[in-house]
């Protein structure tokens, strides 16, 4: 499918959406998962994922720059014919699907939560999927500016994270690697588990204005994931003690309720209520590539009908069901699991695939 000039996107762009679908609802219960799995070592368990997680993507540009005029889906077609081009589309759709579903669900149970406990999840679920809705239908430049105005927005949240290490304890983080390396390794799928959404590369790839600043854009993209991830993880530490810290699910909150001002009481609600634009970039972009993805299916240009079908699929859907937290921890194992399948192993062996059938293409020509 061609790509035109009016859907362009620059790198700034591309590495604000990559990083808005890692840095999304998923981080505010990091510090927490990290710690159960490795202790106050889970800073060190996030920095191995970053690298892995850098590899990975390095090796997914790799691969587009095979067919840079188009999608994974033209390039599967291109190397494998139209059904590997097919499978790959229905399978990306139902990945992104759940990915978009999943932050949108737990976006909605937060801020019943926290902002507006009397309201439904499903209600909470309508009102979200309203601008949702008008932002993923005007198209993937729109998307990307949308994503540079919340960055733009969102960059004061960082400093209001400095306050609370007035009273936080450094040796909370010492002995480093005290119970050896076992228990770091156990935290490294989790700590991919947040690097999660740097599949769309092989989507927004051929909509990139400069294809040659790819390899460095997914690089920073994931670089600011990491130091976002790490910042947020390294204050919950220092301010919890290592047992404490087991005990809220959401860590990345709860360490803001110290803060007090003379005009405002309680700052983690409006935390939560400007973070909601940041939670938008994990199910827009994501919700946008499905509807993407059907059109390439169905070879039509009416990307606005298909993202009309999610969004009445999804309040149909959280109307009958809505997962609570311990049902959505279970579903997250699994996820995991898919995730780390889909983004981590199968780029490497499609990869090898590409690189011998272009080798044997080559040696047969001559």
């Amino acid at each position: 499918m061609s790509v035109s000039v009016s859907s362009k996107i620059t790198s700034l762009q591309y590495i604000l959406m990559n990083s808005g679908l890692q840095v999304s609802v998923f981080f505010l219960a990091l510090p927490r998962i990290l710690a159960e799995q490795a202790g106050t070592d889970g800073w060190i368990s996030l920095l191995i994922g970053w690298m892995i997680t850098v590899a990975a993507s390095l090796i997914v540009v790799k691969i587009m720059a095979k067919y840079p005029e188009g999608t994974l889906l033209d390039l599967l077609t291109h190397y494998g014919g139209k059904w590997a081009g097919r499978t790959a589309a229905v399978c990306l759709l139902l990945y992104l699907f759940y990915f978009g579903y999943s932050c949108l669900v737990q976006t909605a149970m937060i801020t019943k939560e926290w902002l507006l406990p009397q309201t439904s999840a499903y209600m909470i679920i309508l009102l979200l999927l309203i601008p949702t809705y008008i932002v993923a239908i005007s198209g993937i430049r729109i998307i990307g500016r949308y994503a540079e105005i919340v960055t733009l927005v969102s960059l004061w949240i960082p400093l209001v994270y400095l306050l609370p290490l007035k009273e936080s304890h450094w040796l909370h983080l010492l002995p480093i690697a005290g119970e050896g390396w076992q228990p770091i390794g156990a935290g490294v799928p989790y700590s991919l588990y947040c690097f999660l959404g740097f599949v769309s590369t092989f989507i927004f790839y051929p909509f990139l204005q400069n294809k040659s600043q790819a390899s460095m854009a997914i690089t920073v993209s994931n670089s600011l994931t990491l130091l976002a991830h790490l910042f947020v993880t390294i204050v919950c530490y220092v301010y919890f003690s290592p047992d404490e810290i087991r005990e809220y699910n959401e860590p990345a909150i709860n360490v803001l309720k110290i803060i007090e001002f003379k005009f405002i009481e309680r700052i983690e609600v409006i935390f939560i209520a400007f973070y909601l634009l940041v939670f938008s970039l994990g199910w827009i972009p994501a919700l946008y590539i499905c509807a993407y993805c059907t059109n390439w299916l169905r070879n039509t240009q009416a990307e606005r009908n298909h993202v009309r079908f999610f969004c009445v699929l999804l309040a149909i859907g959280s109307f009958f069901f809505i997962p609570n937290f311990h049902q959505n921890e279970r579903i997250e194992q699994i996820f995991l699991r898919l995730g780390i399948l889909i983004e981590y192993i199968l780029p490497i062996f499609l990869l090898i695939y590409i690189s011998v059938h272009d080798r044997y293409s080559g040696r047969k020509r001559v």
